[in-house]
């Protein structure tokens, strides 16, 4: 029977590589670039909106018990209140433009009693990879407009810590306020919040994305592709197989035996009899 040979082992195997990748294709690697693209579709609209919205109130942008998301996250608040610089926290291991940075991470506590974890930039590194001295944040009340940015999570959650490369100040290895709450002792509310140039307490201001689609589209669009090409090679090898002569025939004709080598041609020769 001409489909048995969808039971051989080999063929089986072939089989369930086959199906494998293109389900994985379809359910995962697609679905995956498709909510990427989703995703900066997303913040490509909150960044227009920005450019042209008036700042918003951070506690009416996030009411208490909220935290940033997709919603809220790049959208202007406007926040008063006055700077922890006791509590900073410098983020480490940074890029900024290509090159290395820390970030500067100060509370501020709003005149409701909320307390804010303000971004307000970078600065660069020294010869010895550590931290360049940089301004204090200002002292007294001030009124902020920073955008709306979502906790980073470090994999290892690992707290923060002082060496010499920052003077013995206080560094993390994300920008997130669980971790500067749990170092200072202070009630952060999730999230934190980066200020843009010419707001009180910036320092090198943290460039904004590139307005650009970007490739996750054509990505997704090629995975499904990869899916379809392979079940449609695999529906054409077993096509070819269910005719005769294909290459998993058992009985193959008598013009494809295998040819003989040219030791074994010289073997038969020398055992010939001769006349």
């Amino acid at each position: 029977m001409r489909l048995r040979f969808l039971l051989r082992p080999g063929w089986l195997a072939l089989t369930a590589v086959v199906f494998t990748f293109a389900i994985c294709c379809y359910t995962l690697l697609a679905p995956w670039q498709f909510r990427r693209d989703s995703e900066q579709e997303t913040q490509n609209n909150a960044l227009s909106t920005s450019f042209t919205a008036k700042p918003a109130p951070a506690a009416q942008m996030l009411p208490p018990g909220t935290s940033p998301g997709q919603g809220t996250e790049w959208h202007l608040v406007t926040i008063t209140g006055t700077y922890l610089p006791s509590a900073e926290v410098v983020a480490r291991l940074r890029t900024v433009q290509g090159e290395g940075a820390y970030e500067v991470l100060t509370p501020l506590r709003a005149t409701d009693g909320t307390v804010y974890l303000i971004d307000r930039g970078y600065v660069r590194l020294n010869s010895d990879s550590g931290v360049l001295p940089y301004a204090a944040a200002p002292g007294g009340q001030v009124t902020v407009v920073a955008r709306v940015r979502s906790d980073e999570t470090d994999p290892k959650h690992r707290d923060a810590f002082a060496d010499a490369s920052t003077n013995g100040k206080l560094q993390s290895y994300t920008v997130d306020s669980r971790v500067v709450a749990k170092a200072s002792g202070l009630t952060i509310r999730p999230g934190y919040f980066q200020l843009d140039q010419r707001q009180p307490g910036v320092l090198g201001a943290l460039p904004l994305p590139q307005l650009d689609s970007g490739p996750f589209f054509s990505y997704a669009l090629q995975w499904l592709a990869f899916g379809t090409m392979a079940l449609m090679g695999w529906l054409y090898f077993t096509i070819r197989e269910m005719r005769p002569g294909g290459a998993l025939t058992t009985e193959r004709p008598e013009r494809s035996r295998r040819r003989k080598s040219v030791a074994e041609m010289l073997a038969e020769d020398e055992y010939t009899p001769t006349a």
